[in-house]
Parts: C-alpha cells; sequence; structure tokens
C-alpha cells in the first residue's frame, strides 16, 4: 500500500516522462485535485503548462455555449426597449422641439438650463414631496403584505382552501387600471355607492386632497399584493419538511415554525426583492394618478411623472424640460439602489453585485 502511494506521488513528480495510459489518468487527478488544469497529453507526454484564462473562456464556452442561446431573446429585448432609447436623454441638455433631430446641424444645446428650469420651478417641491409620500407609505405598506400573505397561505392545511384564496387573491391583478378608476369613482366618487349611502352629504373623496394618497395607496395594494405572494410562496415551496418535523419535535407550534423555519428559508428572497423595491422607490407611473386626478385633489397628486408627461408628451410641449425632469427622477433610483445594494451587502451579506 505504502510503495503503491510512492510511486503515485513520484509519478506527480514526473511531469515530462513516458507514462503508461494509466499513469497518465493517476496524473491528472492529482493535478486536478491540486486545482491545476492538465492539457491533453501528445505521445504519452503530459504537458502541465497552466491554461490562460481565456483558453478556459473558450473551452468552457465550446461547452456551455448554447445555454446562451436561452437568454439571447431577452437580451435583445433589452438592449432594444431599455437602452437604445437611452439615446434620447440628451434632449434634457438640448432646445428641443418635436420632430426635431436629435442630434443635427440645428441642434441647440443649452447645457443645464433645463434643470435649473426644473429646479426654480415654483412647485418643484410640491412634486417631489408628493412623489416621495406616494412610493414611500406605498413601500412600507405594499412591501411586506405579500410576505405576511405568502406566510398565512403557506401555513394552512387545507389544500382546497388555500387553492381557493390564492386565486381570490390573485384575480385583482388582471383588472386594468382604467377598469380599476372606474370601480374606485364608483365607490367613492360623488354620486358613488359612498356618498348615497351618506344621504348625499358630499362624500365626494375624490375631491379631497388629502383623500388621494390612501385611495391609492391601498387599491394599489389590493391589486397586486396576491400576485406578488406568487414569488415568496415559491421559495417556500423549497423548504425542507424535515425542519419543520424537527421543529415540531422541539415543541415549536406553528406560529413559532413561521419565525424559525419558514423566514429564514425565504430570507435571501426577501433582501433581493427589498434591494430591487428600493430602486425604484421614487418611480411612480403617471397612468393611474392621471386617471385619478381631478380639480379637487390636485395639490396631492401633482408627481414628478405627471410633469413629465404634461411638458413631454401633453399640451405645455417643453420635451427638453419634461426629459430633464425624468432624468433627474431616474439619477435618484440610481443613487438608491446602489445605497440599498452597499448597506445590504454590509448588514446581511447579500447584494446584486
Amino acid at each position: 500500500m505504502k510503495n503503491n502511494f510512492e510511486g503515485a506521488t513520484m509519478t506527480a513528480e514526473m511531469p515530462t516522462a513516458q507514462l503508461s495510459e494509466n499513469d497518465i489518468l493517476i496524473e491528472q487527478a492529482y493535478e486536478a485535485l491540486a486545482g491545476e488544469a492538465v492539457s491533453a497529453p501528445e505521445n504519452g507526454v503530459v504537458n502541465n503548462k497552466k491554461p490562460s484564462k481565456w483558453e478556459k473562456w473558450k473551452a468552457n464556452f465550446k461547452r456551455r455555449g448554447w445555454i446562451l442561446l436561452f437568454i439571447l431573446p431577452a437580451l435583445i429585448y433589452v438592449i432594444i426597449f431599455c437602452y437604445a432609447p437611452m439615446y434620447g436623454i440628451l434632449i434634457a441638455f438640448q432646445d428641443y422641439g418635436h420632430g426635431d433631430p436629435i442630434v443635427g446641424q440645428d441642434t441647440v444645446w443649452v447645457g443645464w438650463e433645463n434643470f435649473n428650469m426644473f429646479f426654480s420651478d415654483p412647485n418643484f417641491w410640491n412634486y417631489f414631496t408628493n412623489t416621495f409620500l406616494l412610493c414611500f407609505f406605498g413601500f412600507i405598506i405594499g412591501f411586506p403584505l405579500p410576505i405576511i400573505v405568502a406566510l398565512l397561505l403557506n401555513s394552512l392545511r387545507a389544500k382546497k382552501v388555500k387553492k381557493g384564496l390564492q386565486i381570490l387573491y390573485y384575480a385583482p391583478h388582471f383588472i386594468s387600471l382604467v377598469v380599476m378608476v372606474g370601480m374606485l369613482k364608483m365607490i367613492f366618487g360623488s354620486d358613488g355607492l359612498l356618498d348615497k349611502i351618506a344621504g348625499g352629504n358630499g362624500l365626494e373623496l375624490f375631491l379631497k386632497p388629502e383623500a388621494f394618497r390612501p385611495l391609492f395607496i391601498f387599491s394599489g395594494n389590493w391589486q397586486d399584493f396576491g400576485w406578488s405572494a406568487i414569488i415568496y410562496l415559491a421559495a417556500l415551496s423549497g423548504v425542507d419538511p424535515a425542519l419543520h418535523e424537527a421543529a415540531k419535535v422541539d415543541g415549536a407550534s406553528r406560529f413559532r415554525r413561521i419565525f424559525s423555519v419558514d423566514l429564514p428559508a425565504i430570507a435571501p428572497t426577501i433582501v433581493m426583492l427589498m434591494i430591487l423595491s428600493i430602486g425604484n422607490l421614487m418611480s411612480c407611473g403617471y397612468e393611474k394618478v392621471i386617471l385619478m386626478q381631478t380639480d379637487g385633489n390636485r395639490l396631492t397628486s401633482e408627481i414628478i411623472s405627471t410633469f413629465v408627461y404634461n411638458f413631454g408628451l401633453g399640451n405645455d410641449g417643453n420635451p427638453g424640460l419634461g426629459t430633464a425632469a425624468g432624468l433627474f427622477n431616474s439619477v435618484i433610483n440610481v443613487a438608491l439602489l446602489v445605497i440599498a445594494n452597499f448597506t445590504s451587502k454590509k448588514l446581511a451579506n447579500q447584494s446584486m453585485w
């Protein structure tokens, strides 16, 4: 046994000797254990030259390069619809009119003038504050809600009840924004259900600025919390049942097992989705806001995205100013994403990059 081991050791130390086929395989095994790649032997001579990173990459690509074909459609989509339109941010630094070429002989570059106009707007802080409050409270309420729903659904024993509740929670996601706002107006608007119940005493929440944010936030969360819970339910399906059995043996209650088994299992998913949510904290679409906007609630419903819509596409007709406002909003989101990623890496040792 000792002689065989010494012979194998001597073989590993003689890289240029003439070796048999078995000795070559032993040599390759020793080099693999040492973390060094061994090139194919030629005429029974083993070449111990370590391949370069480029050679490793080429060999790896030949073996697994076909997998890239699966992500190619998504990559093309991102390039065409996400990166190619970024060329249009140049409008933020121009005196641009509809139909003008973005870059040409007649292009008028104005530098930071559009940004100065946006920052000096009398309603700038109102736009910024409304956007922040609308998105912040939406995040505070909307982010933990799918987690709670997923944990509760996962703990249900009755499968039929579980499936029925899932369908009930998912269904509002498929209601369009126009129909959703129409439903809200039928309930909370003038001559709506609540107004008729109150006997026509002027209970018109769409005309009250303080009612805009609660209506917007709670209706949005009601529409999307069930669909967002799918991700957490998928993560919970991967929890080992043996962990729950062990917790039962230790006397843990069902409520205790949620915090000791289920929640730690989906913690990485929660962290990643939290980073993405913080990166979109200041992103609030103009579609639903404009549908819900009235002259009575305009004080709290005017946000940055509606400003971008009005000046970029609306009758106000200043695309440069609208693009500058949109670019400012995007820069804030990127900064929040970087901060959230850095904080998560330091505190939870998890990050996107």
